[in-house]
C-alpha cells in the first residue's frame, strides 16, 4: 500500500502491485527514477531498475514467500519451483545469484528457514517435532544439525537462552 500511495502521488500510473514487484502503464524517465527512488528509500525501500538486481530481487521475494508465508512447503524441488516461477534455467539464476550475494541459493534458502525455526522457537507455541514438521524437515535430527551447523547453537539451547538471534530479513 505504502508503495502505491507513493506512486499515485507522483502521478504515476501502475497495473499492478505485489511483493517485492510493481507493474507500470509506461515507463519511467531517468527523472521519474530519481524521484521514486528518493520517495521508496524514505520508507526503507529501494527502487531495483537493472535487469539481474530484479532477477536476484525476485529469487529472494519467492524463497522469503515460500519460507515465512507458506511455512516452507514446495510441492517440488527448490530449482523446479524457481525455473517455473521466473522462466529461466536454473543454471543462470544460480550462478547469477552465487556471483552477486556471495552465497548459494539453497544456503540462501537454508538461513531463511533457520530464521523462520528460530522464530517460532522464540515464540515457544510448538514443540521441536512440530516445527521440524511445519517447516516441512525430514526429521527433528536433520532440523537440529542444519540448525546447529549454521548458529552454532542446538534448537534446544537456543530456546532455553530466548535471546533476540534473529536477524531481518534483509540483513539474511
Amino acid at each position: 500500500m505504502v508503495v502505491k500511495n507513493e506512486f499515485d502521488k507522483l502521478g504515476i500510473q501502475t497495473l499492478n502491485v505485489g511483493l517485492g514487484e510493481i507493474e507500470l502503464t509506461n515507463d519511467l524517465t531517468e527523472a521519474q527514477k530519481r524521484s521514486v527512488d528518493t520517495h521508496l528509500k524514505t520508507f526503507g525501500f529501494e527502487l531495483i531498475d537493472d535487469k539481474k538486481s530484479r532477477l536476484i530481487g525476485q529469487i529472494k521475494t519467492y524463497i522469503i514467500d515460500i519460507v515465512h508465508q507458506k511455512n516452507g512447503e514446495l510441492k517440488s524441488n527448490l530449482s523446479d519451483y524457481l525455473i517455473d516461477k521466473l522462466h529461466h534455467d536454473y543454471t543462470y539464476l544460480s550462478n547469477l545469484f552465487s556471483e552477486v550475494e556471495g552465497t548459494t541459493i539453497e544456503k540462501y534458502f537454508i538461513a531463511q528457514k533457520i530464521e523462520k525455526v528460530k522464530e517460532l522457537l522464540v515464540y515457544g507455541e510448538l514443540s521441536l517435532s512440530e516445527i521440524a514438521d511445519q517447516m516441512n524437515y525430514s526429521s527433528v535430527g536433520y532440523l537440529s544439525n542444519q540448525f546447529k551447523k549454521v548458529t552454532g547453537l542446538t534448537p534446544t539451547h537456543f530456546k532455553g537462552i530466548k535471546e533476540r538471534k534473529r536477524k531481518p530479513l534483509d540483513e539474511v
